[in-house]
């Protein structure tokens, strides 16, 4: 049976000249559906005329889809030996075999027969130059062509070695180029803009991002969706979220890209509340199908706010609209789940995957341990593949011992470390020193070399924290301070532990340091979810509306607190203290958060409260003593752990 390429040139065959170029369309396209090359030539030694540059180019064309680069110049030195002379389309694809192939000698000699041709002004071989150039000898002879080569540089010339620029991580060349082309004249197009605004997001420069931004107005560019989506993104890469905002809401086209951009930037500004508001205008507004990539961004933010009743209405909504859920977006539920406090359902969705890979164990082993369970997590880790197994998966698994006090199992799986990172060796000294092994931290650390690593310290002190060893961690406060002495953390730490041994007037001077070098500490807050709103309390605050009835109920509790002998001591850990005394004891922000869900929830449901900060041992107890008296379950998570108080007990066994 003849092949239809083999009919396609037998009608050209037998078909008078004139009519020759209505049946080259039908050759390229019997070309593009070739198998075997290698018949295009035998195809094209039957045609008794075979001078049209154009169905050269379409056989070059066919050798290069099929990555053919030596059968495709060959053809192009048949053409030449036949006589028929290269064309502005014929230069272009020979110089992308030069490239592809990586011969710049080649390139060379291609480069000098263009100029013999008289060609290289023109924009196609230009931008085939360029590109040989830029890839094989550098972007010197890239940028030599660019000036030497057209009368009047076209904006695809510009764009090319722009984007040359960016790929040798050289944005601001990139940023000065596009400058030049405005400048002369040139003529702007999507691709040019969106090329500069990509040098801005690498340059982190708001400043020039704003000027693209003026550009692409000034050339009725800006609502191009193409050149919207990377001007947003690029606001909320440089930090600039109400730009974003104001770009958003002037644009006339909006897409699934333009929706995640803006929901990622308020994420990443930690505004969540905002961008969960509007994942939920995106699906109800503009009825747009959220992707992978918008759930998989709008998820840990839920984890983040430990906002369980979002994360499992965003859950719900990809359930009931059929949405296909990836294993990136499996990964992120097992995160939200266990991040918000919901273990059960993070291991109901691990348990159901069809495909585990290494981030779905991580992240399960992790979820474990947040809440307690590291025994289980290191159970979980002996599961996985061992081929699967990375320097990640090492970190969860030493960090699932950490938390259950595991020694031998945690000393085991350093060892199995071919070349052991500072997290991992942070987190053996927190594991020896939380199972109260000081001497064997010490010895470690010493063998290590890492005793000025300031998360080696804090570890070490975590410790001390636990066992009541004052002395060896106020000898490491002290230490911490020298090396970090801008740090405020480390003077509030100090301050507390004297607080703790009754010293007040040492605390005073302390405090007073931290004013003195004019040192922000950070600020502890807590919040709790209710009705699809979060609800935020900093120390002794009473901003809120129901700020009367919250102190009553703490007020009540803490005459039971005195009634039971319970004795609420402060400690020296990371929380802030406000300046009036009398509301530290019942005034810290994650106690505030309880009686606001004690006072707000039905009765027997859990309470569900996130600290920024770690939970103080004061309020650690009171929670304790809380879940007693009132019959209710209270999760707190702060940046270490969940604690998951019932009936008088602590899930972390008082190891906090």
């Amino acid at each position: 049976m003849i092949s239809s390429s083999m009919q396609a040139l037998n009608v050209l065959a037998n078909t008078n000249r004139p009519r020759v170029n209505r049946y080259n369309s039908r050759i390229r396209a019997s070309k593009l559906k070739l198998s075997e090359p290698p018949s295009t030539h035998q195809l094209f030694d039957e045609m008794p005329q075979s001078t049209d540059s154009l169905v050269w180019n379409s056989i070059i064309q066919t050798h290069l889809v099929n990555a053919d680069y030596y059968k495709a110049l060959l053809t192009y030195h048949e053409m030449l030996a036949r006589g028929v002379r290269p064309d502005r389309h014929t230069l272009p694809r020979i110089l992308s075999v030069s490239r592809l192939s990586g011969s710049l000698r080649l390139g060379k000699q291609l480069h000098g027969q263009a100029m013999k041709l008289g060609v290289c002004n023109d924009v196609y071989v230009t931008c085939g130059l360029i590109e040989l150039y830029g890839n094989l000898d550098g972007i010197d002879a890239a940028k030599w062509v660019l000036y030497n080569s057209e009368k009047k540089i076209s904006c695809v010339s510009w764009t090319l070695l722009a984007k040359l620029y960016i790929k040798e991580n050289k944005p601001l060349l990139t940023i000065e180029l596009f400058n030049e082309m405005v400048n002369s004249g040139a003529e702007i197009d999507p691709v040019s803009l969106i090329t500069c605004v990509n040098a801005c997001i690498l340059e982190k420069s708001l400043k020039d991002g704003r000027y693209v931004h003026q550009t692409a107005r000034k050339h009725g560019l800006m609502f191009d969706l193409l050149v919207s989506n990377s001007l947003l993104k690029m606001y909320v890469e440089c930090g600039s979220i109400k730009d974003a905002r104001a770009l958003f809401d002037q644009m006339p086209l909006r897409d699934g890209i333009s929706w995640t951009s803006i929901i990622q930037g308020y994420v990443k500004n930690g505004e969540i509340n905002e961008g969960l508001k509007l994942f939920r205008k995106m699906i109800v507004e503009d009825e747009i199908k959220p992707d992978v990539v918008a759930v998989s961004s709008i998820l840990p933010a839920c984890a983040r706010m430990a906002a369980s009743k979002n994360g499992r209405e965003i859950h719900g909504y990809l359930i009931r609209n059929k949405i296909p859920i990836n294993p990136k977006v499996e990964n992120a539920l097992i995160d939200m789940y266990a991040k918000s406090g919901c273990l059960e359902y993070a291991s109901m969705i691990f348990s159901k995957m069809k495909s585990k890979d290494i981030v779905s164990w991580t992240v399960m082993i992790l979820g474990y341990s947040l809440h307690g369970q590291g025994n289980i997590g290191v159970d979980l880790f002996q599961k996985i593949p061992k081929t699967d197994i990375d320097e990640i998966s090492y970190v969860a698994a030493l960090y699932a011992c950490c938390m259950s006090r595991m020694v031998e199992e945690g000393m085991h799986y350093f060892n199995c470390i071919e070349s052991p990172k500072l997290v991992h060796c942070s987190l053996m000294v927190a594991l020896l020193s939380r199972a109260g092994k000081f001497n064997e931290a010490r010895i470690f650390i010493n063998e290590h070399r890492i005793s000025r690593h300031t998360e080696v310290l804090r570890a070490l002190i975590d410790g001390c924290r636990i066992h009541r060893n004052l002395t060896t961690g106020k000898r490491l406060i002290e230490h911490l301070c020298d090396l970090e002495p801008l740090n405020a953390d480390n003077y509030i730490m100090m301050s507390n532990y004297y607080a703790q041994c009754g010293k007040q007037n040492m605390v005073d001077i302390w405090r007073q340091t931290i004013k003195d070098m004019d040192l922000t500490p950070k600020i502890a807050y807590s919040w709790i979810e209710f009705r699809n709103k979060v609800h935020v309390f900093k120390t002794g605050d009473v901003s809120h509306p129901r700020s009367e009835g919250i102190y009553w109920e703490l007020q009540c509790l803490m005459k039971n607190f005195e009634k039971e002998g319970l004795n609420l001591i402060k400690d020296f850990s990371f929380h802030d203290v406000d300046e009036e005394r009398e509301c530290v004891s019942i005034g810290h922000s994650e106690l505030l958060a309880i009686s606001f869900g004690l006072i707000s929830t039905k009765s027997g449901t859990a309470i569900r409260v996130t600290k920024n900060l770690r939970v103080c041992h004061s309020c650690h107890e009171a929670a304790k003593y809380i879940s007693e008296v009132v019959g209710r379950e209270i999760v707190l998570k702060d940046p270490n752990c969940f604690h998951h108080f019932k009936n008088g007990i602590c899930s972390c066994q008082d190891y906090y």
